[in-house]
């Protein structure tokens, strides 16, 4: 019995430690999108694979554009959106850390969204 308990711990930690890659910031972005693209993973792998790509995509996308805007700027203005680069950047490498830690203590990450498009029902 030790033995079949032993297995599971040792699935279940190579699990939590795929999911701490995936969370990994701006390096985890390779295997998630290995992950999605394969398909073949569990759900929570795919949830927090979508999560982390979703983050990082949102992160280079604002950084990118701080960046471009801070280069065609007047100094003050420069100084100031590459301040908020660093802010962003700060604040993606925490989210990322954050759901690393709740990886740690067993659960699933979860991040806010977009809301679906779709239309509300209406009652009959």
């Amino acid at each position: 019995m030790n033995n079949l308990e032993e297995i599971d711990f040792k699935d279940e930690r190579l699990k939590q430690i795929k999911l701490f890659i995936y969370l990994v910031p701006v390096i985890g972005l390779i295997p998630a999108l290995w992950t999605l693209y394969r398909g073949e993973s569990s759900a929570s792998a795919k949830r927090v694979s979508r999560i982390s790509v979703n983050l990082a995509i949102a992160w280079l996308l604002a950084y990118t554009l701080l960046w471009l805007g801070a280069t065609q700027s007047p100094e003050v203005l420069s100084f100031r959106l590459l301040y908020l680069n660093s802010l962003l950047t700060s604040g993606y490498f925490i989210a990322c850390f954050l759901m690393m830690f709740t990886v740690w203590r067993g659960k699933l990450p979860s991040f806010p969204q977009f809301p679906s498009l779709k239309k509300p029902k209406t009652p009959r």
